[in-house]
């Protein structure tokens, strides 16, 4: 590769954004205020029409990483991609707005973890707390500062994933059902499309 191509790849590359994969966890709320009971949810963001057959929800305990709760996950994400999986009282009902799935669970405060998988692995994690030496993280990266009760923890954008919890998501009011989402920006895709033109022209000249 020419110095030409390599300056042009580097410019392609910086407007091209981050790549992510889905589904992801995009807002988890394990702390309401008062008692959690029918108010906790786990939010994920996947492609519209997607199947969530075969997902899977675990709570890790930091304190020794046993596995608290594993959640079987089932129906399709929504038109605008999210899927709320809430916590269901004793009636059988919920207060969190929007669910699609009704399920028992009930995840402790931090530091523990959220980890959704599939029969290959997992697929996204989030750690949440501060965490002891002694004590198991099963997140991505730096884990999440522990929100106040009251407070999800949800990704700045429910589509984009770096690998490291602390960077990826924000405390704040909660939000089931609702999140956004980051889009290439016209300058980025016209750079895009431009630099992939580029290296297309530089190479027939070679």
């Amino acid at each position: 590769m020419t110095s030409s191509q390599g300056a042009l790849l580097a410019l392609v590359l910086l407007g091209a954004g981050p790549a992510s994969s889905l589904p992801l966890l995009s807002e988890v709320l394990y702390d309401a205020v008062g008692t959690d009971d029918g108010q906790s949810f786990v939010e994920l963001s996947g492609t519209p029409g997607g199947s969530l057959d075969g997902l899977v929800i675990e709570g890790v305990n930091g304190t020794g990483g046993a596995v608290t709760h594993t959640l079987a996950l089932t129906g399709t994400f929504g038109p605008d991609g999210l899927f709320v999986l809430a916590d269901r009282t004793s009636e059988g009902t919920t207060l969190v707005p929007d669910a699609d799935l009704l399920l028992d669970f009930d995840f402790q405060n931090g530091p523990d973890s959220v980890v959704l998988r599939n029969a290959s692995g997992v697929i996204d994690a989030l750690g949440y707390g501060a965490f002891g030496a002694g004590d198991v993280n099963a997140g991505e990266g730096a884990p999440a500062a522990d929100p106040p009760a009251g407070e999800s923890l949800a990704r700045r954008f429910a589509n984009v994933d770096t690998n490291d919890n602390a960077s990826d998501f924000v405390a704040g009011a909660p939000t089931p059902g609702s999140a956004p989402f980051a889009v290439p920006e016209p300058a980025s895709a016209a750079l895009l499309g431009l630099g992939l033109l580029g290296l297309a022209r530089l190479g027939r000249r070679r």
